[in-house]
């Protein structure tokens, strides 16, 4: 039976593989009514691999393999290069306060700062136990004995003295002395009176007259003005008094019938009686 060139049938059982024989030359195509297929011929000795076909399709994946135990660890990669710092996340709540560590040494100290305002009194605390005695010091200076420094008493007896009337700007005179103490006071004249040291004096005046009328003290000549005494009516005695205070040495005091005044002062002789009567002007040294 010759070779057709018919499409091949089912393929049979696989029998031995024989020898390859030379690949026979193509038959002719014959179209026409497909031939009943003969009976296969015997199975030639198998010939040379022939050249590989044409890759088919793929065909349906298998199912997965069980998964192998795992290999040993690899060595480690080198590192990588160092990112870009991401932005700040938001603050976290702050912790609870740790104990405090041990003090460190002090620092040196800082200028110091503005003064502040002082706050106000606390309460007193209680009065603690009295200390042991000091020391005795040592004695101080004497200091100036107190009470009265030095004192004079200058009198005048109408009559016969204070004969003529005492004019308006006219010193009373005292012409007379009395008990004196020291030399810080001393007269310079009928009138006029003489206190040597700077200080305090007490001086006290009086004397008898026929008209109303006022007296003051001068010191250097300028009247005290806080030492006027006077008399609207009457012929009773005029007393007066005052403290004077001196800032020189040697200032003279008088007691004086004051300018301005319109009427001459008459020193009442044997006022009351028929004895002569006295006016007094008494200095004492007090400071």
């Amino acid at each position: 039976m010759g070779k057709c060139n018919c499409p091949p049938g089912p393929p049979g059982p696989e029998g031995p593989r024989g020898l390859q024989g030379p690949p026979g030359p193509p038959g002719p195509l014959a179209e026409g009514s497909q031939l009943l297929q003969g009976l296969a011929g015997a199975i030639g000795a198998v010939g040379p691999t022939g050249l590989a076909g044409v890759l088919g399709p793929a065909g349906l994946a298998g199912l997965a393999g069980a998964i192998g135990a795992a290999g040993p660890t690899g060595l480690a990669g080198l590192a990588g290069a160092l990112g870009a710092a991401g932005l700040a996340g938001a603050t976290g709540p702050a912790g609870t306060a740790g104990p405090a560590g041990p003090a460190g040494p002090a620092g040196p100290a800082g200028t110091a700062g503005a003064t502040g305002a002082a706050g106000a009194a606390g309460p007193a605390g209680a009065t603690g136990a009295a200390g042991p005695a000091g020391a005795t010091g040592a004695a101080g200076a004497t200091g100036a004995a107190g009470g009265v420094l030095g004192f004079a008493d200058f009198f005048a007896l109408m009559p016969p003295d204070n004969a003529a009337t005492v004019a308006p700007g006219t010193d009373v005179s005292f012409p007379q002395d009395g008990v004196t103490s020291g030399a810080t006071i001393i007269r310079t004249g009928p009138s006029s009176f003489n206190l040597t040291e700077i200080g305090t004096y007490l001086v006290m005046f009086q004397g008898s007259m026929n008209e109303a009328g006022q007296l003051i003290l001068t010191l250097n000549g300028a009247d005290v003005t806080n030492s006027v005494v006077g008399r609207a009516t009457g012929t009773s005695q005029m007393p007066g008094m005052g403290l004077v205070q001196t800032s020189v040495i040697n200032s003279i005091l008088t007691v004086r019938n004051p300018a301005g005044n319109s009427t001459a002062l008459t020193m009442t002789p044997l006022a009351g009686g028929t004895r002569p009567v006295s006016a007094h002007l008494v200095i004492i040294k007090i400071a």
